[in-house]
């Protein structure tokens, strides 16, 4: 869970939602999505994902069981795993092809997360 999303112009963002929208309201967005990518992130990290190697299963419990966090007040979510060979499978070793689980569960989910935001911020 080292990597993340850095969000730019959240000043702006945040006189926006100030008017139209509650913290309530976006920690709920967040919430609701930090789940729904964990969701995402335990079907992509199945046997269906990594075919190169022998599949045991521990990292799909792992992001079910550990995978979700949430900080700063509710306003960040944490999803990933906490598996040391996460980052081997994510990006690939010199001896290895990457395989990555996280990446295709963020391009699933972050549009849906721009939608929900983008609806807080019409109100």
């Amino acid at each position: 869970m080292g990597r993340g999303i850095r969000v730019e112009g959240i000043d702006a963002l945040a006189g926006v939602l100030k008017k139209n929208a509650t913290l309530d309201d976006v920690r709920r967005a967040v919430r609701k999505n930090g789940r729904e990518l964990q969701g995402v992130m335990v079907k992509n990290s199945g046997e269906s994902t990594f075919c190169r190697g022998f599949f045991t299963g521990a990292l799909k419990q792992d992001v079910s069981a550990q995978g979700f966090k949430l900080k700063d007040g509710g306003l960040t979510a944490c999803v990933g795993s906490t598996k040391a060979y996460g980052p081997y499978l994510e990006f690939g070793t010199r001896f290895m092809a990457a395989e990555p689980f996280v990446k295709p569960s963020l391009d699933v989910q972050a549009p849906i997360f721009e939608s929900d935001m983008r609806k807080l911020v019409k109100g």
